[in-house]
């Protein structure tokens, strides 16, 4: 599996997730291709500032935008019945594009020879980074920060990709069905990590 097809595979999921969302919230038409571009690239945007390579080069992506805003104006189009079962396919759509942009990310860090804990950093922010910024911009608790796991399956792929473990591109494809698996359990059966309550 190459880095342009997860790439492909991330954007197309995390531009609908952010459309979806956008029409949720009720957004205009301008708001749900904003958001839905927000939602596909913010990650990528972050995890390249981090890491040092120009934002500029997300404009080089041209492929990538034909396929969110493709992706967005389908689901803009969608009929009311079927966007009324968002909940149902909403976590799918997010799971699928953080496990995609969680091994794409790392895979990128890998490449560019980084150590392991910055090839960690980049799979979570390239996994979840979009996703944060949508939901802040949504006006909800991000993902991340909620008491669902979320990032760490990111973190995981990335330490996975960074320790060498995976070196075919089978094994990549099933480190994301896992990631991507492991997030839509996570959700159906309410895993979380410990926290605490701070009482008065």
């Amino acid at each position: 599996m190459s880095w342009e097809v997860l790439s492909t595979i991330g954007t197309a999921a995390f531009a609908i997730s952010g459309a979806f969302i956008a029409m949720e919230e009720e957004y205009d038409i301008f708001g749900v291709y904003l958001l839905g571009i927000i939602t596909a690239f913010g990650g990528g945007a972050v995890r390249n500032l981090l890491i040092g390579i120009p934002v500029s080069s997300l404009w080089e992506q041209e492929m990538l935008f034909q396929v969110a805003l493709l992706a967005i104006t389908a689901v803009f189009l969608f009929p009311n019945n079927a966007l009324r079962h968002w909940n149902r396919w909403g976590i799918l759509f997010d799971a699928v594009g953080l496990s995609a942009f969680a091994v794409q990310g790392a895979i990128h860090a890998v490449e560019l020879e980084l150590p392991l804990a910055a090839v960690v950093v980049a799979a979570v922010l390239t996994g979840s980074g979009g996703g944060m910024i949508r939901d802040v911009l949504a006006g909800r608790k991000p993902l991340v920060l909620r008491a669902e796991i979320y990032a760490v399956w990111a973190a995981l792929a990335g330490l996975v990709i960074g320790l060498g473990i995976i070196h075919t591109d089978t094994g990549l494809l099933l480190l994301f069905a896992l990631i991507a698996t492991l997030r839509i359990l996570s959700y159906i059966l309410k895993w979380r990590l410990p926290f605490r309550h701070i009482t008065n």
